[in-house]
């Protein structure tokens, strides 16, 4: 969901496709996805999604109730997963810094920064109310969880090219909306799941208007657009990861099933690299061909990291289940 700031002066490759180039040379396309995507974006209300009436007081100013892990019937995988997609969801100030400073703020790349913007405000905003309404976490922990991750800001990992960043978002805006609508699914609250899906229908619009962006910079720039999807791949991270006790999050979720390697891989990186047709795409030079090699053979070994991620998730499972049989 964040893309990194513009870099003045380096060219993608030998011919001469600067970021400005790049970008006055897709205004077009932007123009055309964004209308696409201001007829078919539903407006939805985020506070129709958070149960009110089960709020109360909490404890401090107040003299409310205070929090207890039983007060909430949310699952403790789907309170792990809200948590580490809320705190993502936050960073939004920087992402919007970086997506501004490197698109602009005028025309339709402008339009579509804060259009983007504003349609990924709503999504902290309806899960951080939700999760305080219904007590599914402890409030003081959630806002020092924020404010820790917030006061380290984000610094993208493709800072250095246009290019890189839109075949990022191409991906992590798919990643966001499995993410969101897995974690509705295992939250053991049919509000939760209701919610989600609305935060991940977002998300999908989003991806398609990158994918479709993402698609057309290949037929202006196919070996530099090839070069920055297989980076890009190969060195793939949410941008979550720089939150408090992300990698043991990380790893709950992924044994749970919300988001994990296999996801990746078959629900995220391929629906992306073949509706792009990325590894037919012929005509390429050298370069390009190497980029495009490297890639397959990336996908290939991902795709044994997978099966042998899923060998091992069953039998952790199964251990667990024969405990609790035993129990």
């Amino acid at each position: 969901m964040t893309i990194a700031p513009v870099q003045s002066s380096p060219s993608l490759g030998s011919s001469g496709w600067t970021d400005a180039r790049l970008i006055l040379a897709l205004e077009e396309v932007v123009e055309k996805e964004l209308n696409r995507h201001l007829a078919i974006a539903k407006e939805w209300m985020p506070h129709e999604y958070v149960p009110w009436g089960q709020g109360r007081d909490f404890d401090g100013v107040l003299g409310g109730e205070a929090w207890s892990l039983g007060q909430s019937q949310v699952t403790p995988l789907g309170r792990v997963s809200l948590v580490v997609n809320l705190l993502t969801e936050d960073n939004l100030p920087s992402y919007h810094h970086e997506i501004a400073t490197m698109f602009g703020r005028e025309g339709a790349w402008g339009t579509w920064v804060h259009r983007w913007t504003a349609e990924e405000g709503r999504h902290g905003i309806a899960i951080r109310d939700y999760l305080l309404a219904t007590r599914a976490v402890d409030p003081v922990e959630l806002e020092r969880a924020r404010m820790s991750h917030m006061s380290e800001g984000f610094e993208s990992d493709n800072a250095h090219s246009m290019l890189h960043s839109v075949a990022y978002v191409a991906f992590q805006e798919l990643a966001t909306r499995i993410s969101h609508r897995n974690t509705g699914k295992y939250a053991g609250d049919p509000l939760a799941d209701q919610l989600l899906a609305k935060i991940a229908n977002d998300e999908n619009l989003h991806m398609v208007f990158y994918r479709n962006l993402l698609k057309a910079a290949m037929e202006i720039a196919p070996d530099e657009a090839m070069r920055a999807i297989a980076d890009v791949v190969t060195d793939f991270r949410m941008p979550g990861h720089g939150i408090p006790g992300f990698e043991r999050a990380a790893a709950q979720i992924a044994i749970g099933g919300v988001y994990n390697l296999r996801i990746h891989h078959d629900d995220v990186l391929q629906p992306v690299l073949r509706h792009l047709r990325v590894m037919e795409t012929t005509g390429l030079s050298a370069e390009g061909l190497l980029a495009q090699d490297r890639l397959g053979a990336f996908l290939d070994g991902l795709d044994a990291q997978a099966t042998k991620f899923e060998e091992r998730q069953a039998a952790l499972l199964a251990r667990r289940e024969a405990r609790r049989n035993a129990g």
